[in-house]
């Protein structure tokens, strides 16, 4: 299949290429790149003019909820949501029921996902045996079976003694370590930030230290196993310095922000409902600047979702009883554009930078990059057409965000995976 992208302003954070061009498909790859025109007859024509042509995105951290969740997400409706939004490549959590723990079905899921995705789908696979904290998984073996990364997401592996066990195999397997870090044992039952916002609605708090405590006790791991550590859904002002100190040490520590925590804090919080209620929490406005800060820095390198959908009856509630979890997927483009890139956060290439070669970067996976030669999984976008989030368009199973309603800027206009038209607005 041959695809002619025409007219279009390429991006590529890979080689710096930053100008009009055309770029022709053909057998999945990028074929040619030429600042002159194509004349290419016998192509498919995408006319690209006054958009944006970049690296297709590559998500982190992304719950698809299958198996044994399915009324949640299941592999097909994730990915289309993922196409959607821009995105070539996902990981999803291994907190699926069963927990994909092991090479047997680390390898299931690779082979679904051929079929039944529209875009690539590399599993992340269990620290710990059940994700209970308690035996550490052949890492090796589901290395060797397609999971990129291993993580106990969705709660920390407490035990510091297991955990070290875990990023030191990790480290002998060449995989990186996804660190969700919460220490449990200071939630106290908190479901949204601690401070004024949850004691006017009467709610109890999830502090800070609860996220930083572990933060620092896996970089301390980190370096002390050799790890390759990457910090998911960082939300907290001291997160950012961590990072840092850790970079500048020469660890090999990469952080992530999701667009919900640069995007909102909790003075956005307008009531007690489920939508507002995600892990970490909406921060304060001192965390949310932070957080931008070291995205303009280059010391947070990635954007993330950390897409969680949930049924309306998980979510329809007071944050007591709600689900935490926030879809993402399809609004991670807009909110970058409209809060990092019209706040000036980022210019364009490096946005696309942060959503596609630097996470591929922290996956070790020759994508990221539109140069000849390359795969041809693009993403074209608007970066001035604005929209309002409308959660019964999405293609996600999921409806939970607290964005309904939200005018956005940046849209994304097609996403083509593998040579592939798999996304046209």
């Amino acid at each position: 299949m041959r695809v002619l992208i025409k007219n279009g302003h390429l991006l590529n954070p890979a080689d710096g290429f930053d100008q009009k061009a055309d770029l022709l498909i053909e057998d999945g790859l990028v074929k040619q790149i030429s600042v002159t025109p194509i004349d290419e007859t016998d192509a498919s024509v995408i006319d690209a003019e006054g958009l944006y042509v970049m690296p297709g995105f590559i998500d982190l951290h992304v719950h698809l909820r299958d198996p044994g969740l399915t009324y949640k997400e299941t592999l097909e409706t994730g990915a289309k949501a993922a196409a959607r939004g821009g995105f070539t490549t996902i990981c999803p959590m291994p907190n699926t029921k069963p927990v994909t723990d092991t090479p047997e079905k680390v390898a299931e899921l690779v082979k679904r996902a051929k079929t039944e995705a529209l875009v690539h789908i590399l599993p992340v696979g269990a620290v710990t045996i059940g994700m209970e904290g308690k035996e550490v998984t052949d890492i090796a073996g589901m290395k060797a079976a397609g999971a990129i990364a291993v993580s106990e997401d969705g709660k920390s592996v407490m035990d510091s003694e297991v955990y070290a066990e875990g990023m030191k195999r990790a480290a002998e397997a060449g995989i990186p370590v996804f660190a969700h870090c919460e220490d449990i044992r200071l939630v106290r039952g908190g479901v949204m930030n601690a401070g004024k916002k949850a004691e006017e609605l009467g709610l109890p708090g999830i502090t800070n230290a609860v996220e930083d405590i572990i933060a620092i006790r896996d970089i301390l791991l980190a370096e002390e196993t050799g790890a390759k550590l990457h910090l998911c859904h960082c939300s907290t002002e001291y997160s950012v310095p961590m990072v840092e100190q850790a970079r500048k040490k020469g660890l090999p520590v990469s952080a992530e922000v999701c667009p919900h925590h640069f995007a909102m804090s909790e003075e956005d919080i307008t009531e007690d409902h489920g939508r507002f209620k995600m892990n970490p929490p909406l921060r304060s406005a001192k965390d949310v600047k932070a957080l931008k800060e070291g995205i303009r820095k280059g010391i947070m390198t990635c954007i993330s979702t950390d897409h969680a959908p949930h049924s309306e009856e998980e979510k329809n509630c007071s944050m007591k009883k709600a689900a935490f979890g926030i879809v993402g997927l399809e609004t991670a483009f807009g909110l970058s554009v409209t809060e990092l890139v019209e706040g000036g956060y980022l210019t364009p290439m490096q946005l696309a930078a942060h959503m596609s070669l630097e996470p591929a970067k922290v996956i070790g996976i020759p994508k990221g990059d539109i140069s000849e030669g390359r795969c041809a999984d693009i993403a074209i976008v608007d970066m001035k057409e604005n929209w309002v989030v409308n959660p019964e368009e999405f293609a996600s199973k999921g409806r939970n965000t607290p964005f309904a309603g939200t005018k956005l800027t940046g849209r994304v206009k097609y996403t083509i995976c593998d040579g592939k038209v798999v996304f046209k607005d």
